[in-house]
């Protein structure tokens, strides 16, 4: 079930096509992880051969045993340059060659990281999280590149999966989305956010742009700089500033201070509507007036659904006209708004997050069982086939073995104690695996990596200044 429709190109297919060769952006260090002086240095793996750059494409990087790496060089087709494949709030992205086994995968760059102490939480959280997922619809951490000793340590390098295109660009395009891809792409980023929730973990910045997708309609949810573990104590204040404005739920539009896993349903409520529809739901210029959207749909909500809001912003929804609701418009999407669709639509899109159906509900609907099905018939590594028929996982939608602890975060009370944590994390994490990567500062691709994370970096700032 591909990208592909009669006499169509794939979309996912040869996302950034290119020919040169780029030169080599690794370095190997054969000394191990314990090297403390093995950072930023020019060094090339003895005998190893030059790694060409990556590029998009193949699926995702499969972590693989260290083996003779002159043994496993990468087809032409495979020998592009590496290039930059996205840029977000808080690093860059970059399609690179893993020189140890050929494989293509994504380096995120995270940099800026021990400005002070907020920064230095959030992305030893991240860090951590990306570790710790161990979920077929959800990126993880493949390695980290080695750090340099701690006095020069100043960002950081992780190597995830690489995926070829993200839900945005799939609906934005001229590609066919049939009912059939809808649901095996709404049923993964369900199954992925089970068990995030289950894990005590809340996304918050759920959108399109944030599921990645291969052309097998494999998908997983990524960019976790904004997750966090969830707050038990509704008297303690979470931040407002989460999520996305156009996936942004309307209990964190109205100034709550606290909020749950409901927020990432109603994001997801929102990209099904677009899946649907090929639109974004509630596109508007203000947080009032992407309020007011909310409303239009869903009517006037009650008194009880506002108990959690802010006084101007309950003010601002009493003073206007009572407003009936219009969810019937919904049949209006597209052909795939059927009324199984439109009902589970309906129980995503509530405006009391008390009464939003949860992750794990959501997937028992009768909407999601074609989904399910095609997932784990063609799909999935959970299941496997054998020649008498297909084998079918115990757990179709597995929870977290555990809950994500951020109970390190007592202990970071500094951002030399938070380097220092970090940096031991990486270095742990880093024992008993493969040969560990450095960066190779001479390498022209790196060298064009820096200038554009400082070309982004400079326009962020502009931005923010405006």
């Amino acid at each position: 079930m591909a990208f592909h429709g009669p006499g169509r190109q794939a979309v996912c297919g040869n996302l950034f096509p290119g020919s040169e060769i780029g030169q080599k952006y690794f370095c190997v260090n054969p000394s191990g992880a314990g090297s403390a002086s093995a950072g930023l240095t020019a060094t090339p793996a003895p005998g190893g051969p030059s790694a060409p750059a990556g590029t998009i494409g193949g699926g995702a990087a499969v972590p693989q045993p260290h083996s003779n790496p002159a043994s496993e060089v990468p087809s032409p087709a495979e020998m592009e340059p590496d290039r930059p494949i996205g840029y977000g709030a808080f690093g860059v992205v970059w399609s690179v060659t893993d020189p140890r086994d050929g494989r293509k995968v994504a380096l995120k760059k995270m940099p800026n990281v021990f400005q002070n102490l907020v920064s230095c939480k959030r992305v030893f959280r991240e860090l951590r999280m990306l570790c710790f997922f161990k979920h077929d619809n959800v990126l993880s951490a493949l390695d980290i590149l080695q750090p340099p000793q701690i006095d020069c340590f100043e960002e950081i390098y992780v190597i995830t999966e690489l995926m070829q295109s993200d839900l945005h660009k799939v609906i934005v395009s001229p590609q066919p989305l049939t009912t059939d891809h809808i649901k095996v792409f709404l049923y993964q980023i369900l199954r992925g956010l089970k068990y995030l929730h289950s894990a005590g973990i809340l996304h918050r910045d759920i959108k399109p742009g944030n599921l990645l997708v291969n052309s097998n309609c494999l998908l997983k949810i990524c960019d976790f700089g904004l997750a966090r573990v969830e707050e038990p104590d509704p008297s303690r204040h979470m931040t407002q500033e989460v999520v996305t404005q156009y996936y942004r739920a309307p209990e964190v539009l109205m100034g709550s201070r606290h909020y749950g896993p409901a927020i990432d349903m109603w994001s997801v409520g929102c990209i099904f509507a677009e899946l649907l529809g090929r639109r974004i739901l509630f596109q508007a210029q203000s947080p009032i007036q992407q309020l007011d959207l909310i409303t239009d749909l869903l009517g006037t909500p009650p008194l009880s659904a506002m108990a959690s809001a802010c006084e101007g912003a309950r003010a601002h929804i009493l003073r206007g006209p009572h407003k009936p609701p219009s969810l019937s418009v919904l049949y209006m999407l597209s052909e795939g708004a059927t009324h199984e669709a439109v009902h589970l639509l309906c129980r995503m899109l509530v405006f009391d997050p008390a009464k939003r159906i949860s992750g794990s509900d959501a997937l028992s609907h009768p909407y999601l069982d074609e989904g399910r099905l095609r997932y784990h018939t063609c799909m999935c590594q959970c299941c496997y086939s054998v020649p008498s028929g297909r084998v079918y996982t115990r757990d179709f939608e597995p929870s977290a073995e555990r809950p994500f602890s951020h109970s390190y975060e007592q202990s970071m009370l500094s951002v030399w104690q938070g380097k220092e944590l970090i940096h031991r994390f990486i270095t742990e994490h880093q024992q008993g695996k493969r040969v560990p990567l450095c960066i190779n500062p001479q390498s022209a691709a790196f060298k064009t990596f820096i200038r554009s994370t400082a070309w982004h970096s400079s326009k962020v700032s502009r931005k923010e200044e405006r």
